[in-house]
């Protein structure tokens, strides 16, 4: 399946940022399921940008420093829309999300502007503290937005690919996730959800809690 193939027209956007460990198995495992992924490097500063499978399907985009997922994203929705996929699926570098899932993103799809992975029928893996900034911040923003939003946190998430240039983020980081929904939220673009299961394993995260809250306040003022 080729980046130029009528069928399925999909991307997978993978922002990452020193996932030396991971990120060949989760751009092989997304290949699967899309046309093309769009692989973002962060500024990493180990191998991961050495580990990218050499692939005619793999577009390789890099910020020479680590700018924050925000600006990756952007960075990634940028191409998708340049080159005119009709959906573009975005998910994490560290198998923290399973790409097999990602066709059940592609069936929502033809009913939702936006499409979210939601974590929350399944707590028993999620960290408590994971928990309770996720179940207040999708509160507020449930609040915010006047839509009801299950898992604000969840960076799996699939867009249909004309909509981006009206929801790109101003924010640089994490909290980019959250002003996303909002910029949707104001266009009145329909966000639904999608099941998927909560792994954390060994993961390490880049963020911690009260940066993740501190952070997602900052977009509750926009």
């Amino acid at each position: 399946m080729s980046i130029t193939s009528n069928q399925n027209k999909t991307c997978a956007v993978i922002p990452f940022y020193n996932e030396e460990r991971t990120i060949a198995e989760v751009i092989n495992r997304a290949l699967n399921f899309v046309n093309a992924v769009i692989a973002v490097n962060d500024g990493s500063t180990d191998n991961s940008k050495k580990n990218v499978p050499k692939n005619e399907r793999i577009i390789c985009l890099e910020n020479i420093v680590n700018e924050g997922k925000g600006v990756a994203l952007n960075k990634g929705f940028a191409e998708s829309t340049k080159r005119g996929f009709e959906f573009t699926i975005t998910l994490d570098s560290d198998l923290q999300h399973i790409p097999d899932k990602i066709p059940d993103f592609i069936l929502a799809l033809n009913n939702y502007d936006i499409v979210i992975g939601n974590r929350l029928n399944d707590l028993s893996d999620m960290p408590l503290h994971r928990i309770l900034s996720n179940k207040i911040s999708s509160g507020l923003l449930s609040l915010k937005t006047g839509q009801k939003i299950l898992d604000s946190q969840s960076g799996f998430r699939g867009f249909r690919t004309k909509i981006l240039n009206d929801i790109l983020p101003s924010f640089s980081g994490y909290e980019a996730e959250s002003e996303i929904l909002i910029n949707a939220a104001r266009k009145n673009y329909k966000i639904g959800f999608v099941p998927i299961p909560t792994i954390y394993a060994d993961e390490k995260s880049k963020i911690k809690p009260v940066q993740i809250i501190f952070s997602f306040f900052k977009t509750l003022f926009i």
